[in-house]
C-alpha cells in the first residue's frame, strides 16, 4: 500500500555537512536550551557542541548521534531514489529562519 500523504515540512535532506550545524543550533534554541545545558544533556562537551553547531572540525558519529537524540532529532538513511527521500526538502538554504 502506497501513501500519498505529504512529508512533514520539518524533514530535511542535507546534501552538505556544513548545513547540519545550523539545524542543530535552531533545534536547541527552539527548545530554549543554553549550549551548556544541551551539551550536558547530550553527554558531550560545550566545545564539541559549539564546533558542531558552527560546522568547525569533525565530530565522531557516536557524539553526533548523542546530540541529535538529546534534541529529539534522528538521522535517517535510505536510497536516494526512494519516494520518501525524493519528497524531502534538499537543504536548509531555502528554508526561512525560525525564531
Amino acid at each position: 500500500m502506497t501513501s500519498s500523504a505529504p512529508v512533514s515540512p520539518e524533514l530535511l535532506r542535507l546534501s552538505d555537512a556544513n548545513a547540519l550545524g545550523p539545524v542543530i543550533r535552531q533545534r536547541r534554541r527552539a527548545q530554549s536550551l543554553r549550549i551548556d545545558d544541551a551539551a550536558a544533556l547530550s553527554g558531550v562537551s560545550v566545545d564539541l557542541l559549539s564546533r558542531l553547531e558552527n560546522s568547525k572540525g569533525s565530530v565522531r558519529l557516536d557524539k553526533l548521534l548523542a546530540v541529535l537524540d538529546s534534541l529529539g532529532l534522528t538521522l535517517v538513511l535510505g536510497p536516494k531514489d526512494h519516494p520518501t527521500m525524493q519528497s524531502i526538502t534538499r537543504d536548509s538554504a531555502n528554508r526561512p529562519e525560525q525564531p
